[in-house]
């Protein structure tokens, strides 16, 4: 074969395929206990809020007074997102803030009003498409509703239904040319069944944990459409992981994991015994901050684009009596790590990755750059990252697209536009990106963890 025609070789920096550690095969169990108590957003801000308060850090609520002082460890929700943050016990006004931002949503399906549909003796649920899914990877898999429901009294309830539905494909014997290309409609095609009988009796409503609350008395919902499916590793050595929503609940779990082995001292963070009262270490504030909303733009109250972070920074800010010009400062000298899972090369399609940049699976974390700022990766947020990756003994690889495959964006450049903190775009390849059920390397999440752990160490 000529060299013309010859596939451009992948770069020498692919690791030996060694067992992974005994440390990133407990972190990955970690991480699928993380993704199955988080079907929806809402629920995946409830287990980082669950987490953090076993590692003793204080709920506050933003409709009340805050006390936020050096030295404690605090925890806050709005809606589906969440920040949790770390004080130095010296802590000053211009104190700078390292935060590792990540977003708890995940592209499928949101429930619609007036959702009960159905014909032909199937009960169906009506939903609409959320953000970008693989729409085919969700047809013929065991499905559940999950979210929030608010009740006439104005009570809010996390809810989840368990297997209920199902997107049957239709059968070859009646698209004999279904193999030459699928096309789903989202509105005639994407609807799930949930039942069987006459309509009469159906309520996919009164599905959403009854137990829980009254179905008659539901006032409001925000609820997704979740595959079922466990978590599990799998392939020779166990080396690979599969899941759900791993985009982004990856990231959201590792910037947890190194955030609560931060403040514990460097153990392994998940949860624990550690007193409210010791010193959190470095002069730096800690803070994951974890997003709704991305896979739809960001533009929400509870989104990057939206006032929450600024809204925290600065009743933090204000309670170590910071001025304006001490505020500047801190801003000045802060980092945002912004993680969200990336594309490793497709051993069927490498055409489309850059020539020279290709991220392996098991290659360790990624360095995300695009020069029209998709990604808001510079020089200096380069090198920090670089530097935290070496302090961490973990291997790093570099992403950037193709010239004919223009890539996506996530909260990176959104934050660093409203804040004007400078930031690092970094995450873990994975395949099947969007797909109902992706794809990863057993130790690349708990690469990243170790990464993100020496940043904020740093």
């Amino acid at each position: 074969m000529s060299p013309q025609n010859s596939t451009p070789p992948l770069p020498p920096s692919i690791p030996p395929r060694q067992p992974a550690p005994k440390a990133a095969k407990q972190h990955v169990e970690d991480l699928g206990a993380f993704v199955a108590a988080s079907p929806s957003s809402y629920h995946a801000a409830a287990e980082v809020t669950r987490r953090a308060r076993l590692a003793g850090f204080v709920v506050l609520d933003e409709a009340d007074a805050w006390h936020v002082v050096p030295g404690g460890r605090y925890v806050v929700v709005r809606d589906g997102s969440v920040i949790a943050f770390a004080v130095p016990a010296d802590a000053g006004p211009d104190a700078p803030v390292t935060i590792l931002g990540a977003h708890t949503d995940s592209p499928g399906f949101k429930l619609k009003p007036r959702p009960t549909t159905g014909a032909h003796g199937w009960w169906q649920a009506g939903v609409e498409v959320y953000g970008g899914p693989l729409l085919n990877s969700w047809l013929d898999r065991e499905l559940e509703l999950a979210g929030r429901v608010v009740t006439t009294e104005g009570t809010e309830h996390l809810v989840r239904t368990g297997p209920l539905l199902r997107i049957p494909q239709l059968a070859i014997h009646l698209d004999r040319g279904v193999n030459e290309g699928l096309k789903l409609e989202p509105q005639r095609h994407t609807q799930p069944v949930w039942g069987l009988g006459d309509l009469l009796g159906a309520d996919v409503l009164a599905e959403l944990a009854p137990q829980a609350v009254d179905p008659a008395t539901i006032a409001g919902y925000d609820v997704v459409v979740a595959d079922t499916q466990p978590p599990r590793t799998f392939g020779a050595g166990q080396s690979m992981f599969a899941s759900g929503r791993l985009d982004n609940l990856l990231s959201t779990h590792a910037a947890l994991t190194a955030l609560l082995a931060h403040v514990n001292g460097g153990r392994n963070g998940k949860g624990g015994s550690a007193s409210p009262d010791d010193d959190t270490a470095g002069a730096r504030i800690a803070m994951v901050a974890a997003f709704d909303h991305e896979e739809i733009g960001s533009a929400s109250r509870s989104g990057a684009a939206g006032p929450f972070l600024e809204d925290v920074l600065g009743r933090i800010h204000a309670a170590l009596g910071a001025s304006a010009e001490e505020r500047a400062r801190s801003f000045a000298t802060s980092l945002h790590v912004s993680s969200d899972v990336g594309h490793a090369v497709h051993p069927n399609y490498p055409e489309r990755h850059d020539p020279a940049n290709r991220p392996v699976a098991g290659g360790g974390p990624i360095l995300k750059i695009n020069a029209n700022q998709r990604y808001s990766t510079d020089a200096h947020g380069a090198a920090a990252w670089n530097a935290a990756c070496s302090a961490a003994g973990v291997p790093s690889q570099e992403f950037v697209s193709h010239n004919d495959v223009p890539c996506g964006s996530t909260i990176g450049p959104i934050s660093a536009t409203r804040l004007g903190i400078r930031t690092v775009d970094v995450g873990v390849p994975i395949l099947s990106m969007h797909s109902a059920r992706e794809m990863t390397a057993v130790v690349d999440p708990w690469y990243l963890a170790r990464a993100m752990t020496a940043v904020l160490a740093n």
